[in-house]
């Protein structure tokens, strides 16, 4: 049955937010403050990459790969994965989102791209509807079904079914934004080549 699946040791075996993590995730955060208060190009342009490339890799593996993998898991199985790689989630994605936006936004501003008459325009406000899309996607789907499914793993007894729900909705949206993130390495290849 569904509704039972793990047994009270087990959850609280797991922490919800790594506090390990959050001291990288303070490291992150502070080298972008630095690379952009110190309007370094190539911090600012190294931010915005990796940060892209990430955002791109994470959405595409887990919309195309774990999300089949998940799917054809047994209910337990897929709990007790995502005791794993859920909190690493929590943490991983907005960091990967506010260094990408914070860095795209930069770069574009240090070379002058933010006025109208820059010659490829349509091409960048193009990508900010998409990564607009992608970000409210991954911090407002992705990021509140992640704590939900941890919150409810917590329980004494959790729902199969509210998790397996939540995981849905979870690898679904990371599917689309997978998917649109080939629309915006479409544009941002255009905008680097021009």
């Amino acid at each position: 049955m569904t509704d039972t699946i793990i047994n009270s040791q087990q959850q609280s075996s797991f922490r919800i937010v790594p506090a390990a993590g959050l001291c990288v995730v303070g490291v992150v955060v502070a080298a972008l403050i630095v690379a952009v208060s110190t309007n370094s190009l190539w911090a600012i342009d190294f931010f915005h990459v990796v940060g892209g490339a990430t955002w791109t890799i994470l959405d595409l593996f887990l919309g195309f790969v774990i999300g089949p993998i998940l799917g054809k898991l047994s209910v337990s199985a897929r709990a007790e994965f995502t005791k794993k790689f859920m909190p690493k989630m929590l943490l991983i994605m907005p960091t990967v989102v506010l260094c990408t936006l914070a860095a795209g936004f930069q770069l574009a501003r240090h070379q002058d791209r933010l006025v109208a008459n820059y010659h490829l325009h349509l091409w960048l406000i193009a990508s900010y509807i998409v990564v607009a899309i992608m970000a409210l996607i991954a911090l407002g789907i992705l990021e509140p079904a992640n704590v939900a499914v941890l919150f409810e793993l917590k329980k004494p007894t959790p729902n199969g079914e509210v998790i397996a729900k939540l995981m849905k909705r979870f690898i679904y949206s990371a599917g689309a934004t997978g998917a649109m993130q080939i629309a915006t390495l479409v544009i941002m290849t255009r905008l680097a080549t021009s």
